[in-house]
């Protein structure tokens, strides 16, 4: 089959043909062979560019990259990451803010589906990368092709072609694209692994290879996502805390580590698993009833629930409490009931709830007066209600 031909049919089968696509277009090669495969394919497409305002000349090329569109015929916007100093990981940063940049900026298009540039070859750095970094199943089965978050289902349809043969075509084509410098600096990981990669083909390591390597990994990750859903019906919540049976141990180590990781990242809010020997840790504090905190969370008699310390600070009633809890009801401040709090709930005892539960739920106040805890049994008219409940689905 023509390598036109190819890749274009890797769109169709990827991306729907009935509604708007919207692009990730940062200008590359990836992303710039991506929008005209697209139109190559017959879908409407608007493009987005996010300026991570991280270079000086950065202004410039998204400007270039909107005149471009307008070339084609492509309505474009671009979305500006307005920061400070960035503190920690600068690459992760700028992608988070990147992601929630396009997200925002599909929605308030009315696009329900963005395609994103990223080919085998990255899926074979990120391989690389998470070899370094001594990752587990999960962080060695590549790249999801598909997910959603925030209402915008974000589609890679272009992970089964190589980065030079997207340049090629490009080239076959008379279709210019600009080189982000970054790309050559080895003070990101990922340059380094994509080095790395090239000075591994001798060995027939290839990025073609570590892509198939984590397909096959990504096959054993579905097998053992549909062990943890089923090992996840031991985990009850309640009052915004995790309750786990004495099943789950009986569990292979690997589904419970899998089924603590969910719960962690559910009750911390984090986008990443702590590292395996942390989660080991946790697991063997919550397997025996004993106490143990991690990113967040605190383990105790076999529960686990928000660390006191972390817990979000006041909220008007109505406004989302703590990033979990939405509080409802005629009037007063959200904040933790704590233990001032608890002292003023005559009848906790009767939800069975341990304490250190109890002190991290919504309280409502008027000053030091509490006014309801709906989560402990005193709900006088107000409700509180988790805005996303735990769930470990297949």
């Amino acid at each position: 089959m023509p390598v036109e031909d190819r890749l274009v049919s890797l769109i169709r089968d990827r991306l729907p043909a009935d509604q708007t696509i919207g692009v990730a277009l940062s200008g590359g090669g990836d992303s710039t062979a991506l929008l005209h495969l697209c139109l190559r394919a017959g879908l409407g497409v608007e493009a987005v560019t996010v300026d991570h305002r991280l270079r000086p000349d950065s202004a410039g090329e998204a400007a270039a990259v909107a005149a471009f569109c307008q070339g084609v015929g492509v309505r474009h916007e671009v979305r500006v990451w307005a920061h400070g100093a960035v503190p920690g990981n600068l690459m992760d940063a700028a992608r988070r803010a990147r992601m929630g940049l396009i997200g925002d900026w599909a929605l308030a298009r009315g696009i329900g589906v963005v395609a994103l540039g990223h080919t085998r070859d990255d899926v074979a750095e990120t391989v690389l990368m998470g070899l370094g970094r001594a990752a587990g199943l999960a962080g060695l089965s590549g790249m999801r092709p598909r997910w959603k978050a925030g209402g915008v289902a974000f589609v890679r349809p272009l992970l089964d072609a190589g980065r030079t043969e997207l340049r090629d075509w490009l080239r076959t084509q008379g279709i210019g694209w600009v080189d982000d410098p970054t790309n050559e600096n080895d003070r990101y990981t990922r340059v380094r692994a994509r080095k790395a990669l090239q000075a591994l083909k001798p060995l027939g390591i290839t990025a073609g290879r570590l892509a198939q390597v984590a397909a096959n990994l990504a096959r054993v990750q579905e097998a053992l996502t549909t062990q943890v859903a089923a090992a996840g019906q031991g985990v009850r919540e309640e009052a915004g805390a995790l309750r786990f049976d004495a099943g789950v141990w009986a569990e292979p180590s690997e589904v419970q580590r899998q089924v603590v990781i969910a719960a962690v990242l559910w009750l911390g809010g984090g986008d990443y698993a702590p590292r395996a020997a942390e989660v080991d840790r946790l697991v063997a504090a919550l397997s025996v009833g004993a106490g143990a905190t991690l990113a967040g969370c605190r383990a105790r008699g076999g529960w686990l629930m928000r660390e006191a310390r972390v817990v979000g600070g006041t909220v008007t009633v109505g406004q989302v409490w703590d990033g979990r809890w939405l509080v409802e009801g005629p009037v007063g401040e959200v904040r933790a009931l704590g233990a001032e709090g608890l002292r003023q709930v005559k009848d906790r005892r009767k939800t069975g709830l341990p304490r250190e539960v109890l002190l991290v739920t919504p309280g409502v106040w008027e000053g030091e007066r509490l006014l309801a805890a709906p989560a402990a049994g005193l709900s006088a008219g107000w409700t509180a209600r988790l805005q996303h409940p735990f769930t470990l689905r297949r």
